[in-house]
């Protein structure tokens, strides 16, 4: 097998991955190798155009996972996970929120020490993207009555730029990551590597495109393992050892990141044995602690067509907070500006001509899962055991509860009310709490942010994968950086989250350097 080596090697161009990139070969005497499944972004209308996200989800730049029976959720859910330079970054809604500053402190507490929001807060302001609220002439007439009829109704503040400061609860349009002049996104790739691309002005950055890692190389000593580099497979079927003279950086995200290290024969020792995996280090965490955001629906039919102005068509939402105890919101809408019938339809719903849905989230879902192998074949999908809503208390099935008669209350509030025609699902008659919640279990989706499958902690928790150096636990040069590491979910949209992770890995990297 052939061999190119680099200093660093990064598997995964996605949001955390492009920043790493960045930053380190900004240093013209470092030379990294970007290995990526997929293809480049740059000139694909279709990726670049953010109003165009919808259909990129289960297509030829989707990996397409599924999830394992889930037997008080929605078994059909398509965890889509993108295949193309920028990752997540380059199919998802760029909604950017800078995460809470309970959501950092959570970590700390975690025993992610140094990860407190004071010391988090710096990285925002480093991020390269394109910050901005939705733009004038992308506010809808129908988002901003919901915005008006929300308030209304629930009594939280307006808030116009929910990045200017913390927040509990409120109401109001978005802060994205895109350029409202044209609708192109700002993603991680465009932000961070398209100027380099575009002006060939860094030699020292090597982009492995349509190239797949399956396997990570490692080298025993007296000193333990240490990362050696990855084999990859490259669109033409020809396998290469990728090796890096300092470190391996893993962000190939919260599904493929533990997948790669379980095939290396890093996680469960009993799991990886059943298998007929040859076992390099038992390491139970890895693919444990599986979180995401489950959001259920509710739509309804409008008087008529809708206006047609919008940056991606979910531009505007709200926050509640319900226990005055939380560090932050504990309830969120996405308002949708297209009827978001793929999963109702399936329990015998029909999608309306014309209509809107509002989206119950649970911030701070208490369920969690977990990723593991079912064989040996780096080939064959992991298996992804969301197990939603099955804790204890039920907190997440109530979450969903409360989230749909709040958004009744919201749809009878002008001036939103003048728009509605009719509840479509769950329907007028649905109305005791145990129908609402089979209902909203049962039509369940997901906001596609996976994360915890690798997560930070203290030295003596005996899950945690990686610690606050991001370094993996029991191994040398080999680091962790993407939503695999979050110890609990952020209150809000994590992508920014995931580039912040990426900005403080790399200055991690610069100061062993």
């Amino acid at each position: 097998m052939s061999e190119d080596t680099y200093d660093y090697v990064i598997v995964g161009g996605g949001t955390a991955g492009s920043v790493i990139a960045s930053r380190l070969t900004e240093n013209p005497d470092v030379t990294v190798a970007v290995i990526e499944g997929g293809p480049s972004d740059i000139d694909r209308d279709d990726v670049l155009t953010l109003r165009r996200w919808l259909g990129l989800l289960g297509g030829d730049l989707d990996y397409g996972y599924t999830t394992t029976e889930q037997p008080r959720g929605n078994s059909h859910i398509l965890h889509s996970r993108a295949k193309v330079l920028g990752g997540c970054s380059s199919h998802n809604t760029l909604i950017s929120f800078k995460p809470l500053p309970g959501d950092w402190d959570e970590w700390a507490a975690a025993g992610a020490e140094g990860w407190d929001h004071k010391a988090m807060d710096p990285y925002f302001s480093k991020l390269r993207n394109n910050i901005v609220p939705v733009d004038a002439k992308d506010r809808n007439a129908i988002a901003s009555d919901f915005v008006e009829a929300a308030q209304s109704a629930t009594g939280v503040p307006r808030v116009e730029g929910f990045n200017k400061g913390p927040f509990k609860d409120g109401v109001g349009f978005f802060d994205l990551a895109y350029h409202p002049d044209n609708n192109k996104r700002s993603s991680a790739s465009v932000a961070y590597l398209h100027p380099h691309m575009e002006a060939g002005d860094r030699p020292n950055l090597t982009l492995l495109l349509e190239t797949w890692a399956y396997k990570l190389e490692f080298d025993s000593s007296d000193e333990g393992l240490t990362a050696r580099g990855v084999r990859v497979r490259g669109k033409d079927g020809v396998e290469k050892l990728i090796s890096a003279r300092t470190e391996v950086l893993v962000c190939a995200g919260a599904v493929d990141t533990p997948r790669l290290l379980m095939h290396s024969g890093i996680g469960p020792k009993a799991d990886l044995e059943a298998l007929g995996i040859p076992v390099l280090h038992d390491l139970p965490g890895v693919g444990e602690n599986l979180l995401d955001h489950p959001e259920s629906v509710i739509v309804w039919e409008t008087n008529g067509p809708i206006p047609e102005n919008s940056a991606m068509d979910s531009d505007a939402g709200l926050f509640i907070q319900r226990d005055p105890e939380a560090a932050g919101p504990d309830l969120m809408f996405h308002f949708y500006q297209i009827p978001f019938t793929d999963n109702p339809e399936r329990l015998g719903y029909e999608q309306p001509e014309h209509g809107v849905s509002m989206t119950p989230n649970i911030p701070k879902p208490k369920s969690r899962g977990r990723v593991y192998l079912t064989s040996a074949d780096p080939e064959v999908k992991p298996a992804l055991d969301f197990r939603y809503f099955t804790d204890e208390d039920d907190y997440d099935g109530k979450t969903l509860v409360d989230g749909i008669k709040i958004a009744r209350e919201i749809a009878k509030t002008e001036p939103l009310a003048g728009w509605l025609k009719r509840e479509v699902c769950p329907g007028p008659d649905i109305t005791d709490d145990e129908a609402l919640s089979e209902y909203a279990r049962k039509v369940a989706h997901t906001v596609y942010h996976p994360a915890g499958t690798c997560r930070i902690g203290a030295a003596d928790d005996e899950l945690a994968v990686v610690d606050p150096q991001l370094k993996v636990r029991g191994l040398n040069s080999i680091r962790i950086a993407d939503a695999s590491v979050f110890p609990t979910m952020p209150a809000v949209n994590p992508m920014i989250g995931v580039l912040m992770v990426g900005e403080k890995c790399a200055e991690l990297l610069g100061g062993d350097a």
